[in-house]
């Protein structure tokens, strides 16, 4: 009784509520309508290079001018997301504000011509960007710049995805492996509606992923739950943890051969250019350029197409990676998680013939469980495909996506991830590390026993 007397108490966090609200909001708008002009530009660059096929011709010469738009107003923002994770971590230099225009305008460069990247990226950098530029604008005092910026990271993804409770904690797991922190978790859950429903507001419509309903079957069901396919669920998420592994070891594999061997940085994404156009000719297939959401060309792998029998060839999941690795690898720009969301579909395609189970399921749980291993975020990813395919299929999404990242080990696409409790205890993993430290770390150990 005397807590819920303690009208002081109660008081306080009104306040706290009310400040979170003044402050979130005019970055949560900002956020929400970059990612409503980014999604809008993005459209149209995308309808554009099916129109005129000829521009993939010109990946290389969109690479040249990429690298020199960094290297002449980019500054340490190049860093990209892994800047805005420092950051977080531990607050310095800040974010700077042309880190939002620049990667609107080199991600857009990159899907205009047929590179094969992503979006969440871009809106996270811009998101992040502009709550930075709102903290330098206004003189926000530093006891709240770490919860704006998480802010602006929520309204980016919730926004551009169409997902703000997914967004919300997104923002918060994505920090560290094995620990959240929940002192920021009602502004992320503002900005993420906030963002969203500003990118709504303007227009912006996200694309509809349908899944019939699983009915458990007489024999296996238990309640509202397929047994039978609640294992195949939790089988193929080792797959899709190993799937997520592979993808975010050759891209820094691939990222660290670009940069020892080719020691000009503009020549790096001009080769890149070439083996991506290379690779397209030899397939014979323009499937695995761009986001690959979907395609007006009658016969390419889509993530749309893989939710439907014989939507994907039991490779594409494989052809997807490479030519993501190969593009965000050589220097071009865009997000790695739309791709994440192709391999993850084709892949649970193929793996719904081998287990018989219904492709449009698995597709889904690939969708969203290759993502979870790749971004360490198991819990964002399985309320992204709740938001995304409903709630009847939760146990499904969460068996996928919580093996997917045991299986995905103490890898990510986030070099500035830090671990703060290893996925197994087992492991000799110093408190705190990033993954980029770890990954030199073990590449340091492997040097060593072959020399």
């Amino acid at each position: 009784m005397k807590a819920l007397l303690n009208h002081r108490a109660h008081l306080g966090s009104l306040r706290r509520l009310g400040l979170w609200l003044l402050l979130v909001t005019p970055v949560a708008v900002l956020a929400g309508s970059a990612s409503a002009l980014f999604l809008w530009s993005l459209e149209r660059a995308t309808a554009c290079r099916f129109e005129y096929p000829w521009l993939l011709f010109l990946l290389p010469l969109a690479g040249l001018v990429i690298v020199w738009l960094y290297r002449t107003f980019g500054g340490n923002s190049e860093r990209g997301t892994n800047l805005l994770l420092d950051e977080i971590h531990e607050p310095g230099g800040g974010v700077p504000v042309r880190m939002a225009p620049l990667v609107l305008v080199t991600t857009l460069l990159t899907h205009l011509f047929g590179g094969s990247a992503g979006r969440e990226g871009t809106a996270i950098q811009m998101g992040g960007g502009l709550a930075g530029g709102f903290i330098g604008w206004f003189r926000i005092a530093e006891q709240h710049r770490r919860m704006l910026l998480l802010a602006g990271v929520a309204a980016g993804f919730g926004s551009v995805f169409g997902t703000p409770l997914a967004g919300a904690v997104f923002a918060m797991e994505v920090l560290a492996i094995g620990r959240m922190r929940y002192e920021s978790l009602v502004p992320c859950l503002l900005a993420g509606l906030i963002g969203d429903l500003t990118c709504s507001a303007w227009g912006i419509h996200h694309t509809i992923y349908h899944i019939s309903v699983a009915v458990p079957s007489a024999r296996f069901g238990f309640g509202h739950v397929d047994l039978l396919l609640l294992a195949k669920a939790l089988l193929a998420g080792v797959a899709f943890g190993l799937a997520s592994l592979l993808f975010s070891d050759l891209v820094h594999a691939l990222h660290r051969q670009f940069k020892e061997r080719i020691r000009l940085p503009w020549l790096r994404p001009v080769l890149g250019g070439l083996l991506v156009i290379a690779f397209t000719y030899a397939l014979g297939t323009r499937s695995y350029l761009g986001l690959g959401v979907s395609s007006p060309n009658p016969g390419d792998v889509s993530i749309l197409s893989c939710f439907h029998t014989d939507g994907a060839t039991a490779w594409s999941w494989l052809w997807k990676l490479l030519f993501t690795a190969i593009t965000l690898s050589s220097g071009f720009k865009g997000g790695e998680v739309t791709p994440l969301f192709f391999i993850g579909a084709a892949l649970g395609n193929t793996l719904s013939w081998l287990l018989d189970a219904p492709p449009d399921l698995f597709a889904g749980l690939g969708f969203v469980a290759v993502f979870a291993g790749a971004s360490n975020t198991p819990l964002a990813c399985t309320i992204m495909g709740i938001e995304l395919f409903g709630a009847e299929h939760a146990p499904y999404l969460a068996a996928a996506c919580f093996v997917a990242y045991l299986f995905s080990g103490h890898s990510g696409i986030y070099g500035s991830q830090r671990v703060a409790i290893p996925k197994v205890l087992e492991h000799d993993i110093p408190a705190d590390i990033t993954l980029a430290e770890l990954r030199q770390r073990n590449d340091a150990a492997v040097d060593t026993k072959q020399s």
